[in-house]
């Protein structure tokens, strides 16, 4: 058997002494991993990537370059997050209180976005917290997420809606006849029911 790789980071990433990083995982450069952080195995953190304070992000996601995911957001195996995309944190951002002091932590809660297994959020798209982003679903590039997604759901614009469903594969669901569906890649078929995709 062999024995898994060690995590390569980039000589300019910054990565906290607390936050960890699985075996096989690659962080490049300009990427920063804050304070216990807990990166999964075999991860790609992008350049420029920001992974915040007590962030999770399970085995085989990638950040893509500029991505920026907010504490406290949870990141299931498999998930993709394309370039310059934002989880937000804060649900009424300001940077000063009423009498004009600067902000401190103390002074607002952090809210986070979940996002389910092999989900993919799209380049420069943005997910309000706190929203849970199912499993599987995609999420289109440019879309601003305000309300949660459903599993293998595809959603677009601004404020993102639901428009149809995706495979495993990633591709878009073909409706072959009423409430079923198939994927053109995998032939896997599926059944919608109460709006819910279902395996047929």
């Amino acid at each position: 058997m062999t024995a898994a790789r060690p995590a390569s980071v980039a000589p300019t990433a910054d990565v906290d002494p607390t936050a960890t990083v699985g075996a096989g995982s690659r962080v490049w450069h300009l990427a920063q991993i804050r304070e216990s952080a807990a990166v999964g195995t075999n991860c790609t953190i992008g350049r420029g990537a920001y992974v915040g304070p007590g962030v999770t992000l399970g085995d085989n996601c990638k950040l893509q370059n500029y991505a920026l995911v907010y504490e406290p957001a949870r990141l299931s195996d498999g998930v993709f997050i394309g370039p310059a995309a934002v989880l937000t944190n804060d649900v009424y951002p300001r940077a000063i209180n009423p009498d004009g002091s600067l902000k401190s932590a103390e002074d607002w809660t952090s809210v986070g976005v979940t996002i389910g297994r092999g989900a993919s959020i799209g380049a420069r798209a943005v997910c309000i917290a706190p929203v849970t982003i199912g499993a599987w679903a995609t999420v289109a590039a440019g879309a601003v997420v305000t309300k949660d997604v459903p599993d293998h759901a595809i959603v677009v614009g601004v404020p993102a809606r639901q428009v149809g469903w995706v495979g495993e594969a990633g591709v878009p669901l073909e409706e072959v006849k009423n409430d079923i569906w198939l994927c053109p890649q995998s032939a896997r078929q599926y059944r919608v029911s109460g709006g819910v995709l279902l395996g047929a």
